[in-house]
């Protein structure tokens, strides 16, 4: 399959010349019948190429139940009880399932007021779905290839953003160059050239960023597209966005400076090959459609492009802040086996220590006609702009914090 979708890729650089690499990963991930996205087998869980907080078990889900039940109150509050709960890239539903289970057990009115809507690209993955949601179906509204064009309620996504397809760039003595995907006898390879949209030099502009020549990074014109159309389409609720993110003098700092494009596959990270002119280019080119490719999203022009849409900042925080605030601590197993309360506890740990999915994944908290309530997922955060950014730590052991 892999052979299909790479003499696909070839033939059309041979015929139409170097594609973006944003243009590579579209047809990597998202081809209709050879992408990655595409394709019958799921990528995650222990079988797959990489873990997202939902392989771990039901506890996320459980721990976002809460945060969705607090802003279904906040909205019938309001005067608006149709709760609208539309997750984006929901793959097989999963996380949809283990929300259900919880809500139904514990928040009845929120279970009974829920419309749930799947979006997801992946035709093989929404046939999995309704099987996926077993006895929740009955809250099940509609399953989408795309955004709503109305939302009231809450948009949710998880590790979404960080897989669109997005802009390779690099400051040469000449100026800022995007990196093009072309060809070397069979092989891929980078090649610099004349950004394809003058939104790639306004993307940097507007960050009032000087990168130095050599510097590498990625422009992700599709995420800020994505925000603002989301804010668009949300007329009342929330957005609850999960991602891997740095702020803009993070993500574009020394620490990043060779780019954060890589691919996962078997669970293995594989980011070499950054100095565009290497022969077969980097890891990321070498099988398409077999690996996942991913950058890291830039949460400063996320923010931004959020508010000039209307849309109210409410928090920002590490995935371990997040979920300490909707009570992950005093979250219960529901087994009385000791084997599945160890299992349980690990779960736990998985999502909330540093250095793991809790410190590297960011939750961005977002309203629309809500005005500025205090969400429980922002009660841990730790300095006076509600951010992540913070150089305090959170003992997850004690709840305590400290320095």
């Amino acid at each position: 399959m892999s052979t299909t979708l790479r003499s696909l890729i070839a033939q059309r650089i041979r015929n139409s010349g170097p594609l973006t690499v944003a243009e590579y990963m579209d047809l990597a991930l998202y081809h209709p019948v050879l992408g990655y996205y595409s394709r019958t087998r799921r990528p995650t869980g222990r079988a797959g190429d990489f873990f997202t907080s939902v392989d771990v078990g039901p506890q996320f889900g459980a721990l976002l139940a809460t945060q969705l039940n607090e802003m279904h109150r906040l909205l019938v509050a309001s005067g608006t009880p149709v709760f609208e709960l539309v997750e984006v890239g929901a793959s097989n539903a999963q996380l949809a399932r283990d929300i259900l289970d919880t809500t139904e057990e514990l928040y009845p009115d929120l279970y009974a007021a829920i419309r749930l809507t799947l979006v997801e690209t992946s035709k093989a993955a929404r046939a999995t779905q309704r099987a996926t949601l077993g006895r929740h179906q009955k809250r099940l509204s509609d399953q989408l290839e795309s955004l709503p064009n109305q939302v009231c309620g809450v948009i949710l996504t998880n590790e979404l953003l960080d897989a669109l397809p997005t802009h390779a760039v690099t400051m040469t003595l000449d100026g800022l160059r995007e990196l093009f995907v072309g060809l070397s006898g069979d092989c891929f390879v980078q090649q610099p050239g004349h950004p394809s949209t003058p939104e790639i030099d306004r993307y940097i502009q507007r960050l009032d960023f000087a990168p130095p020549p050599g510097w590498r990074g990625e422009v992700n014109l599709a995420a800020v597209d994505w925000i603002r159309s989301a804010a668009q389409r949300l007329k009342q609720g929330f957005i609850i966005m999960i991602d891997y993110g740095h702020p803009a003098e993070q993500l574009y700092s020394n620490s990043h400076d060779g780019g954060t494009l890589t691919t996962y596959h078997r669970h293995i990270e594989d980011a070499t090959g950054t100095d565009p002119q290497q022969l077969g280019g980097p890891a990321w080119l070498n099988c398409p459609g077999e690996q996942d490719i991913t950058s890291h999203v830039d949460l400063t022009s996320i923010r931004t492009a959020a508010q000039e849409e209307g849309l109210d900042e409410l928090g920002l925080v590490d995935q371990t802040r997040f979920l300490l605030g909707l009570g992950a601590l005093n979250l219960p197993s529901k087994s009385v086996d000791s084997t599945d309360t160890v299992k349980h506890r690990l779960a736990l740990k998985t999502l909330l220590v540093p250095g793991s999915l809790g410190s590297t994944h960011k939750v961005l908290l977002l309203g629309k006609q809500m005005g500025q309530p205090q969400l429980l997922g922002c009660s841990f955060h730790m300095d006076s702009e509600n951010s992540c950014g913070s150089t305090e730590q959170t003992d997850i052991l004690s709840g305590s914090k400290s320095k």
